[in-house]
């Protein structure tokens, strides 16, 4: 699972470099919808603005942040490593421009979901979600590639988008059940797809170096062991968000993702942000998982604090870092950090730690709030400027 070459060319349609992929586009959309989300909904929190949905400010804004973002992020995604894991054309043309169409079409109507009737905007969504899945499924089957187990988490994915409008329609009783389904299935994505690419990105950069001593371990049985208990962990949550069972399994889970971390080695990539920044990014897994048991059976932090762990921390970080190296190497630049990079990766993490510990401080929590959302989206501005132009231009000769 590489996203370091360039994939395989598509067929030559006459197509501007910018529709060669959808991870083009839907990156630098993603990462503007995030920060649009953020400001919106601290507006909204602080009362200077009323939103114009149907739902509730925070049910808008949690739906937003896991389906809308994470969305275009996992479009990107698929888009740029399923030909190098297949070894199947890129898709190119109007096909990128419709698929990113619909993505916009769906954050646009679900926004405006006072007006548009909201069936419109969970069609548009889950329908989204659903042509990601067919488009993986048939490259995977048609090439015969073992990453089958992707298309699951894809599926169930979908499953809680479409749990998280009906509990917006008011259709079913727990109108957080599509949010910790999806939250769930993002971790796991995290957990597979972090356990392939760190210890190898982190393994080929220590012997471009020549260290070839104490490499990070990589994939073998443990690493089936913790993701299958993180699986049955979240599952557990799932079910029971306030039960101490699974607050137990939670935590044990977190702290085999701290053990499967440190077999790592990430401190020996120290000196190549790109390398080191996936083990950081993944570092907020187990602390999300632990702080999330802990919370649900003594509160020092509250779940949101938890969630916002896993949320802002694991999720945003971890999507920034993958996003930054993933535009790279697709699109022929070095694989180096320059300055803007590290200040991305360094403003995401400190708008993460300053939501999670907001509680804990002794100001003004609205204004905390508004510091920390206002860092956090800087990251996603900044990779804004800094990365769409190295996505939709051709890198210097």
């Amino acid at each position: 699972m590489t996203m370091m070459a360039p994939a395989p060319a598509g067929v030559d349609d006459g197509s501007p470099l910018w529709l060669r992929g959808g991870y083009r586009l839907l990156f630098g959309a993603g990462a503007l919808w995030a920060a649009l989300v953020v400001a919106l909904w601290v507006g909204a929190f602080g009362g200077r603005w009323t939103l114009p949905t149907a739902t509730a400010p925070l049910a808008w804004h949690q739906h937003e942040m896991l389906f809308g973002y994470l969305g275009a992020v996992i479009g990107g995604f698929v888009s740029a490593a399923m030909p190098n894991w297949t070894g199947r054309p890129t898709v190119t043309g109007w096909r990128v421009a419709a698929v990113v169409a619909l993505w916009l079409a769906a954050r646009l109507a679900i926004l405006f979901s006072a007006t548009v009737p909201p069936l419109v905007g969970a069609a548009l969504d889950i329908l989204y979600l659903l042509l990601l899945l067919a488009y993986a499924a048939h490259e995977i089957f048609v090439s015969g590639n073992r990453n089958k187990p992707i298309l699951i988490v894809l599926f169930l994915f979908a499953v809680a988008c479409a749990l998280d409008h009906a509990a917006m329609m008011g259709a079913i009783a727990d109108p957080m059940l599509g949010m910790r389904m999806g939250l769930a299935m993002i971790l796991l994505l995290i957990s597979l797809i972090g356990g392939r690419i760190i210890p190898a990105f982190t393994r080929n950069w220590l012997m471009r170096q020549g260290r070839g001593d104490d490499l990070p371990t990589l994939p073998n049985r443990f690493d089936l062991a913790v993701i299958g208990a993180t699986a049955l962990a979240l599952a557990a949550w799932i079910v029971g968000p306030a039960s101490p069972v699974a607050a137990g399994l939670l935590i044990g889970a977190g702290a085999l993702h701290a053990v499967r971390l440190a077999r790592w080695a990430g401190l020996k990539a120290l000196r190549d942000p790109l390398v080191f920044v996936l083990h950081l990014s993944y570092a907020w897994l187990p602390a999300g998982l632990i702080l999330l048991g802990c919370a649900m059976l003594h509160p020092l932090l509250p779940v949101s604090s938890a969630i916002h762990a896993l949320g802002a921390g694991a999720m945003g970080a971890m999507t920034l870092a993958v996003m930054t190296r993933a535009t790279r190497g697709h699109s022929g630049r070095p694989l180096e950090a320059d300055r803007a990079t590290v200040l991305i990766y360094i403003l995401v993490h400190l708008g993460a730690l300053l939501r999670v510990i907001a509680p804990l401080l002794p100001f003004d929590y609205l204004l905390v709030i508004a510091v920390a959302g206002g860092l956090w989206a800087a990251a996603f501005l900044l990779f804004l400027l800094v990365y769409v132009p190295m996505a939709v231009r051709p890198a210097p000769a």
